[in-house]
């Protein structure tokens, strides 16, 4: 999330190098890596994998998928997080890891509905991992048939929702009305632009501080997919592809290493990029929990992924701005000064804060198949 517009500087030197042979070359795009959000086909029979294979959809810190899913019996699965999918650099204690687990777990909720189910979901059950993730199950569920059961009107919206990280509109206002809907399932919001500006200043000190601390920023770029052959090859973690980023990759001028090299050109305009990106906050929607257990986290999952369920039929954009939440030392500061602003007091915790506003369309992030998390 931190670099994808950083590279774009290097992107358009290498572009304005490329001969007119290299044109099929560099606007090449990854294949296989968007196969899962094709659902067109029948849908199994098997429930589980129904609605699985909607939830690995659902969106999650540094699209990492620690999601593992063992089927039990006919009707039931544990699914678990697979521990090298974890962020030790920004995610000490797999706070945000945990919440992708609760954007998982309702969109599968979400889905089973559609065909009739309800699933009956216990949590941590052998105990609230702590400080960090283990091998112990996230989660227990059991898929129930239920007549009469309602469907939830947000399954629709489960294949076009997006994480947008582009830049927003900032000449188009989101109504109060339309963050009041956002947030019917959970969480605050504010469209006013003095409030708005004292968060985005937080949230840039933050990106700014992750951009100059040496583990957090090279964990994001350990985490880049750079072209379309490493996307295909690996569909997680940062996506760097089309035209000015092949180009780059064909004539030299993107690589690993560069975009590790904080004294580089393409680094110094990649931060302007990002203050312009982060700069452009029409509005503020955010997710609170009374404090900060497990059960909290995947609470603030399920909220999140509502909220941005919701977006995405209003035609809005959304996207999630967490590193001034983050519990590395660097960062101390912007994090207390957020939480001061929202109003979090005592053990209260803000789980989660993402702008919303209008963007412009974009394509789906890069998703293993769901067989690679069954175990």
């Amino acid at each position: 999330m931190v670099s994808r517009r950083m590279v774009l500087g290097a992107g358009f030197g290498g572009l304005a190098l490329i001969s007119a042979g290299g044109v099929w070359r560099v606007t090449r795009m990854p294949q296989s890596a968007f196969a899962p959000w094709n659902l067109d086909s029948p849908p199994p029979d098997d429930i589980r994998l129904d609605a699985f294979r909607h939830a690995i959809l659902a969106p999650n810190p540094h699209n990492l998928q620690p999601w593992l899913i063992r089927l039990v019996g006919d009707d039931a699965a544990e699914i678990s997080c697979n521990l090298a999918k974890r962020l030790p650099a920004t995610d000490p204690f797999d706070r945000q890891t945990t919440i992708g687990f609760g954007t998982f777990l309702e969109t599968a909720r979400i889905a089973a509905s559609e065909r009739g189910y309800a699933m009956e979901t216990e949590l941590f059950a052998d105990g609230d991992a702590q400080p960090r993730l283990d091998e112990r199950p996230v989660a227990r569920v059991k898929f129930v048939r239920t007549e009469g059961a309602e469907r939830d009107h947000l399954f629709s919206a489960i294949t076009p929702r997006r994480s947008n990280r582009e830049v927003y509109d900032l000449s188009r206002k989101v109504r109060d009305i339309q963050l009041e809907t956002i947030t019917l399932d959970g969480g605050a919001f504010s469209a006013d632009p003095g409030f708005v500006e004292r968060l985005r200043k937080q949230i840039v000190a933050a990106i700014d501080i992750e951009l100059m601390t040496e583990a957090p920023y090279q964990e994001s770029v350990d985490l880049m997919r750079i072209g379309h052959r490493q996307n295909d090859a690996s569909p997680d973690g940062i996506s760097l592809f089309g035209p000015m980023i092949e180009a780059g990759i064909v004539t030299g001028q993107i690589n690993r290493e560069q975009l590790a090299d904080t004294s580089s050109q393409a680094f110094s305009f990649g931060r302007e990029q990002m203050r312009e990106t982060y700069g452009s906050v029409p509005a503020l929607i955010w997710i609170t929990t009374p404090g900060n257990r497990r059960a909290d986290q995947i609470e603030a999952g399920r909220q999140y992924v509502r909220a941005n369920l919701q977006a995405t039929i209003l035609g809005l954009a959304m996207h999630p701005m967490s590193q001034s939440l983050q519990e590395y030392e660097e960062v101390a500061g912007p994090y207390r000064e957020v939480h001061k602003l929202l109003g979090a007091t005592g053990d209260e915790r803000v789980q989660m804060l993402a702008r919303v506003g209008y963007g412009p369309p974009i394509g789906p992030s890069p998703r293993w198949p769901l067989d690679t998390h069954l175990t």
